[in-house]
C-alpha cells in the first residue's frame, strides 16, 4: 500500500457536520489499492481503547484516489478517532494525527474538540428543489419599449452582436415572460445586474440604488419580484462588489478632486492625477478597464456602503439572495461579513458566488452557500459536447470536484452548462472530435441536460438552450431570446419540461446521495444511482455514436426486484439479476429500482 497517497485532516472538505451530533469523516487512498476501511471513534476525554467502530464506504473514485467516508454521531460533540486501512496486497496501516504507520501507536489519534450545531454552512432549504434560470435582461425581452436606449437594434436583426449593441430587453419583457418560464418548470430566476450603468451588461455599476431607467422602474422591479413570487418562483440578484462603474459618485468625485478627495481610498490609486487613457492609473477589473475601478473592500467605509445595498434590496424589493461576481477577487473577511448580516436578516436567503476555479476557501460555512460551477461545466463540456474526454475521465473529474467540498456546498451548487461568459453548448458541440452534425448536436445537449437535472446541486439553465440558441464567447453569447416558435427547437423544450417534471416529482433527485454505478470504458457509458430513503434511481447515459447494449448489474448493496423507465427506451429491463436493453446513440435512460 502506498502510504505517501494517504491523506487525512480534521477539516472540512475531510471533516464537516451534517446535522445536529453527527459528523462525517473522509479518508483518500490510492486508487484502487485499499479493500477495507474502518474508523475507531471515541469521546476524546475517555480512555484509548474505549469506543466504538464504523467501515466507511467507497464514496468516489478518481484518476488517482480512493475517498472513504463515514457518519459518526457524537452525543456530546467531541471526538477522538483513527482509522485502520486493510490493503489488496495484505498490508494493514494506521492513520491518525501523526501520520501513516503499521504501528496503532505510532499514528495517534485525530481529534475533533467541538462539533458544530451544524446550521451555520446549511444552505437555504429551497435550495434542493431550485431549478434556475439565468436571465440576461437586457436581451431577453422587450416589454416597454418606451424606455429603449438609442440605437436600439431590432430584436431580430441579422447583425452580429457586438460588445457595444443594445436590444431593449428590459423589467417588464421579464415579467410578461413568467408564464413561459412557470410552464417550463422554473422556480428560480437569477438576474445579472439591473442597476443604473453605462453598458448593456450592467456589471459597470453607476448607481447602486436605482434600477437602470431602461431596464424599467423600482415599482416595475417589485411587481416582477411579487409575481414571481405569486408562482412559487424565487428570484436572485447580481451584485458586483469587486468594481464600480467609473460614472459612480465616488470615483467622479476623485477624479475631479484627486488626492484632496474623500473617497481616494475607495479605491487603488496608483497615481495622481486619475487618467483612463491610454491604460489607467487605477486598478481595475481585468486588465485595462477602464470603466470598471476596483474597490477596496478592506475599507471600513467601502465594507459598510456595500453592505447597505445588499441588505437594501432585500428589504426593499424583496429579492431571495444574491449572485456575487468575482467573488475570489474580495477579501474573505467581506464575505464574512456579507454572510452574517444576509443571514441574520433570514436564514433562507442564498448568496452565491461567482468562482471559477477550485472554490473550497469560500466554501467553509462561513461566506457562500455555493458558486457557480464551473470545474463541473467544464469537464461537461469535454464529455458531451467536445468528446475530448472519455467516460472514465469525466466520472474522475466528476468524483474529483464532489470531494472538495463539503455535502451541503454541493448542493448548493449552481450547476451550469453555460452563461453570458462562455461559449454555448451547441457551439461547444462544433469543436467535436468527431465533427459537425446538427441532429447529434442537439442529441448531445439533450443528454448533457439528463446528467444535469438529475445530479446534486441546483440545474442552471441559460436563457434559449431549452430552445436550442447558439453562440461563441462573449458578446455573441449574449444574442436576444429567440421567441418565434418558427425558429425555437420545441422537442428541445419539451424534452427540458419533461426532465425538469420528473425532478420535481422525484425527491431522491432533488436531496438523494449520489453514488457512482459502473463506468464502460469501451463504449463510453457511465451510471450513477440517486437515492434517499424513500426512492432509489438508476441514470445511464450512452455518451457514443453507436447504439450500445446494456447489460449491468444491480449497483453494490442494492436488491433490485425490477426496474420502471422513467425516461428513455422502454425496452430497458430487468432480467435475470441484471438491467439490459438497447441505448440509442447519445440517449439516457432513468430508472426507478423497485
Amino acid at each position: 500500500m502506498l502510504k505517501e497517497a494517504v491523506f487525512h485532516t480534521n477539516d472540512i472538505p475531510y471533516l464537516f457536520t451534517v446535522g445536529e451530533h453527527r459528523v462525517k469523516i473522509r479518508i483518500r487512498a490510492k486508487r484502487g489499492e485499499v479493500f477495507n476501511c474502518v474508523l475507531f471513534y471515541s469521546d476524546r476525554y475517555k480512555p484509548p481503547g474505549s469506543g466504538s467502530s464504523i467501515q466507511l464506504e467507497l464514496a468516489g473514485s478518481t484518476e488517482l484516489h480512493d475517498y472513504f467516508e463515514g457518519v459518526v454521531y457524537s452525543a456530546n460533540n467531541r471526538l477522538r478517532y483513527l482509522f485502520l486501512l486493510s490493503g489488496y496486497d495484505g498490508s494493514q496501516v494506521w492513520c491518525g494525527e501523526y501520520g501513516v504507520s503499521e504501528s496503532r501507536q505510532a499514528a495517534g489519534y485525530f481529534h475533533c474538540a467541538s462539533i458544530s450545531a451544524a446550521d451555520e454552512g446549511i444552505p437555504p432549504s429551497w435550495v434542493q428543489d431550485a431549478v434556475v434560470y439565468q436571465i440576461f435582461p437586457e436581451r431577453f425581452a422587450n416589454g416597454n419599449p418606451a424606455n429603449n436606449p438609442q440605437g436600439v437594434r431590432s430584436w431580430t436583426s441579422e447583425e452580429a452582436v457586438e460588445r457595444d449593441s443594445f436590444y431593449g430587453g428590459d423589467i417588464l419583457g421579464i415579467i410578461e415572460k413568467l408564464p413561459y418560464l412557470h410552464n417550463l418548470g422554473i422556480n428560480v430566476i437569477y438576474l445579472t445586474p439591473v442597476f443604473e450603468s453605462t453598458s448593456n451588461h450592467k456589471y459597470n455599476t453607476t448607481d447602486y440604488y436605482s434600477v437602470d431607467p431602461h431596464f424599467g422602474t423600482l415599482v416595475e422591479l417589485k411587481l416582477l419580484v411579487e409575481k414571481a413570487h405569486s408562482l412559487n418562483m424565487k428570484v436572485v440578484f447580481d451584485a458586483v462588489f469587486n468594481h464600480a462603474g467609473d460614472k459612480f459618485f465616488a470615483f467622479q468625485d476623485v477624479m475631479e478632486h484627486g488626492e484632496s478627495s474623500e473617497y481616494k481610498d475607495w479605491f487603488f490609486v496608483n497615481e495622481f492625477p486619475i487618467v483612463q487613457a491610454p491604460s489607467p492609473s487605477y486598478e481595475s477589473f481585468g486588465i485595462h478597464s477602464p470603466t470598471m475601478p476596483k474597490l477596496n473592500t478592506r475599507n471600513p467605509e467601502v465594507v459598510q456602503y456595500l453592505l447597505e445595498v445588499a441588505k437594501y434590496w432585500i428589504h426593499e424589493v424583496g429579492i431571495d439572495g444574491w449572485r456575487l461576481d468575482v467573488a475570489n477577487e474580495i477579501d474573505h473577511s467581506f464575505w464574512r461579513l456579507l454572510r452574517h448580516e444576509i443571514k441574520a436578516i433570514d436564514r433562507e436567503l442564498l448568496l452565491v458566488g461567482e468562482i471559477m476555479h477550485q472554490s473550497g476557501p469560500w466554501l467553509r460555512g462561513d461566506q457562500f452557500d455555493g458558486v457557480m460551477n464551473y470545474l463541473l461545466r467544464d469537464t461537461m463540456i469535454d464529455f458531451f459536447a467536445k468528446q475530448t474526454i472519455t467516460a472514465r475521465f469525466f466520472v474522475g473529474q466528476l468524483e474529483s470536484i464532489r470531494m472538495q467540498y463539503t455535502d451541503s456546498a454541493n448542493a448548493a451548487m449552481f450547476n451550469l452548462i453555460g452563461s453570458h461568459d462562455t461559449e454555448r453548448f451547441l457551439t461547444a458541440c462544433s469543436h467535436s472530435v468527431w465533427g459537425w452534425n446538427e441532429k447529434q448536436e442537439t442529441e448531445r445537449l439533450k443528454l448533457a441536460s439528463v446528467f444535469q437535472l438529475t445530479y446534486t446541486g441546483m440545474p442552471m439553465i441559460y436563457y434559449g438552450d431549452e430552445v436550442g440558441m447558439t453562440g461563441g464567447e462573449d458578446p455573441h453569447c449574449r444574442k436576444p431570446m429567440v421567441w418565434d416558435e418558427e425558429k425555437q427547437d420545441i422537442s428541445l423544450f419539451t424534452h427540458y419540461k419533461q426532465l425538469i417534471t420528473i425532478r420535481k416529482e422525484n425527491s431522491a433527485l432533488r436531496s438523494g446521495e449520489f453514488k457512482l454505478w459502473f463506468v464502460q470504458e469501451a463504449h463510453n457509458m457511465f451510471g450513477f444511482i440517486r437515492f434517499n430513503s424513500a426512492q432509489r434511481i438508476g441514470i445511464i447515459l450512452n455518451n457514443s455514436p453507436n447504439v450500445q447494449e446494456l447489460h449491468v448489474d444491480s449497483p453494490e448493496g442494492i436488491d433490485v426486484q425490477s426496474v420502471h423507465v422513467l425516461f428513455g427506451d422502454n425496452s430497458v429491463r430487468w432480467v435475470d439479476g441484471k438491467v439490459t436493453g438497447v441505448l440509442p446513440s447519445y440517449s439516457a435512460s432513468i430508472l426507478i429500482l423497485n
